[in-house]
Order: C-alpha cells, then sequence, then structure tokens
C-alpha cells in the first residue's frame, strides 16, 4: 500500500466524517453496514451512501458484500487518512515528501512540519507479513470485537513509540519521538548511515564495543531489543550507534529474556565477523553482566503499552 498523500488535500469534512464512521463501526463489525454507517456519520442532508462510493473510488474503503448485508470495511488507505488528517491538526505533520524505505512491516517517508523542519514517518503496515498468520489464529480473534488489521498495527506503532519515547527521555541514542496516531509515528530525521550498508570501518572494534556496551545498558535498564541487527543499527559519521525499531522488544522478566539477550550478541558478533573480518573473545552475558540498575520496561508499561498488548501482539508476531 503507497501512501497518496496529494488525495487527503481534496477530502471534504463529510468525507471525514464518513470515514470516521467506518473505523467506529469496524470496532465491532468485520464488514460495516452501509446503514449503520450512515447513522453514525449522521450527515445532515443525508448522502452517506454517495461520499461512500466516492471514498471507495479512491480506495479509502472497500464495499463488501455478504448474504446478510452489504457493507464496507476500512482500507489502509482510509486509516492512513485518518491518522495523517490527525496529526496534521497537532502540528506534527505539515507536508508529506518521499519515501526512503520499504520493509516487511511499514513504510518509511520523509515529512515536515510548519517550519520545514524534516521529519520521519513510519507507517505500520503489520498486515503485510505478519498478519498473515492472523487466520491460522481464528479461535483467538474469536475472543477479540477488533481483532483485524488495523488493531495489530496500532498495538505496533504503540509499542514502538512507547519503547521509543522511553529510551530517549533516559538518555539512549534513539530518534526523538514527536508524536503517534493509529498505526503512525512520527520522529527525527537521524543523520547517519544503516550499519547494513557499510562495507569498511576505520576502527571496527571501537563500534563493537559501543554496541555491545549498549546491549548491556539496556539490559541492566529492564530491557532487551530481540533484533539488534545491522537492519536495526544507525550510524552516524562520528562512529555513534544510533537504535531504532523495536518490535521485538521486551522486558527482562520475559520468560525467553537471556535467549534473545544472547541472540542480540551474536548477531552483533557474527555480522562483524563476516563484513569486517572482526571477532573479539570478549561479549557479554545475561547471566554475568546484567544486573537491573533501572527499570524501563514498568515505565513502558506505564506510558500505556502494558504487557496485555505485548500478549496479544505475540499472538500474531512470534518472538
Amino acid at each position: 500500500m503507497k501512501l497518496d498523500a496529494k488525495l487527503v488535500r481534496y477530502l471534504s469534512s463529510d468525507d471525514y466524517r464518513v470515514l470516521t464512521a467506518v473505523e467506529m463501526g469496524s470496532r465491532n463489525h468485520e464488514i460495516v453496514p452501509t446503514a449503520l454507517i450512515g447513522h453514525i456519520a449522521a450527515l445532515k442532508h443525508g448522502g452517506t451512501e454517495k461520499v461512500l462510493s466516492h471514498l471507495a473510488k479512491h480506495n479509502f474503503v472497500s464495499r463488501e458484500k455478504n448474504a446478510r448485508y452489504d457493507g464496507y470495511r476500512l482500507t489502509y488507505g482510509g486509516f492512513d487518512y485518518l491518522a495523517l488528517k490527525t496529526m496534521t491538526k497537532r502540528g506534527s505533520i505539515h507536508s508529506v515528501g518521499n519515501q526512503i524505505g520499504v520493509g516487511k512491516e511499514s513504510d518509511i517517508l520523509i515529512v515536515a512540519n510548519e517550519e520545514e523542519e524534516q521529519r520521519v514517518l513510519k507507517i505500520h503496515r503489520l498486515g503485510r507479513i505478519s498478519f498473515r498468520t492472523i487466520k491460522s489464529k481464528r479461535d483467538y480473534l474469536r475472543n477479540r470485537k477488533t481483532g483485524s488489521w488495523q488493531y495489530m498495527a496500532r498495538l505496533a506503532a504503540m509499542k514502538e513509540y512507547a519503547f521509543m519515547k522511553v529510551l530517549y527521555e533516559n538518555g539512549f541514542p534513539v530518534p526523538t519521538p514527536y508524536d503517534q496516531n493509529r498505526h503512525c509515528i512520527v520522529m527525527s530525521l537521524v543523520d547517519s548511515f544503516p550499519l547494513c550498508q557499510i562495507s569498511e570501518i576505520a576502527e571496527p572494534g571501537k563500534l563493537y564495543s559501543k554496541l555491545m556496551d549498549l546491549i548491556v545498558r539496556l539490559a541492566c535498564a529492564g530491557l532487551i531489543h530481540g533484533d539488534f541487527n545491522e537492519f536495526n543499527l544507525l550510524v552516524s559519521e562520528e562512529g555513534e550507534p544510533v537504535l531504532i525499531d523495536f518490535p521485538q522488544m521486551v522486558s527482562t522478566s520475559h520468560r525467553n529474556a537471556e535467549m534473545y539477550f544472547n541472540r542480540d550478541v551474536e548477531c552483533i558478533r557474527a555480522f562483524f565477523r563476516k563484513r569486517f573480518n572482526y571477532e573479539s573473545s570478549i561479549y557479554p552475558r545475561f547471566s554475568r553482566d546484567t544486573e537491573r540498575e533501572f527499570s524501563l520496561d514498568v515505565q513502558v508499561a506505564a506510558s500505556g503499552f502494558t504487557k496485555k498488548h505485548q500478549d496479544e501482539l505475540e499472538q500474531v508476531r512470534p518472538q
């Protein structure tokens, strides 16, 4: 799904009202009945079906038919628009630029605020890969009224923003978190390069030590990244690492904490051996080097992303 920001400018207040009605109806209906959308939108002069037709033409909603009634689903395009509209009102986004990255579960774009300060917009697309497993977990979904890609993508964004905010506030090298709404996050644009794109480095041992220290520092604060590798690390021209992307981050109290910690360490060791022909006999171990000093995992839970949310994400995105 490619974000078409140009269409956002041409949507009317009625379009927004009806689109919001579809989203509200999605909380309790897989396919939202057209009559219910009209009831929620409550347009003064009616015309809900005409607006729905316009939205469907631009792929903001999708018309569906089943044996009982006609209705609509909210698409990623519609979900994108609702999030952008909210963040524009808040002032965190004023304009949308080029797409700069596509991941398995996200799209990355350049945006700017009213002062033309460049920022990064990350749009979680959990349904692209992970959510396909939802079909094999129908029993789980039946226990939820909102067991959908919208809910899970929203949870993924909530998780990333909660961890980024707590890490940033505690001095860890992460982008500055500015805003989060639905499945979207706005953060600072970091002047650095992905580690996976760096082929040579003057002092690999120095960077290796910084990365191992960062893994230990996280664990001593109660957190394990869980996916600490060359794709989720940026490096500045000064050789300073920046940590991004937290889909697998867990508490050190997690049942598999030691395995995740040791896996993070081994990912870095293997990468440095292969890419820089560098190997050190010194590396941290969970049981030996991670005495807890802070409880940032508790701060994350207090911010709104709870263990319940974590468990729900793990149902469709196994750790």
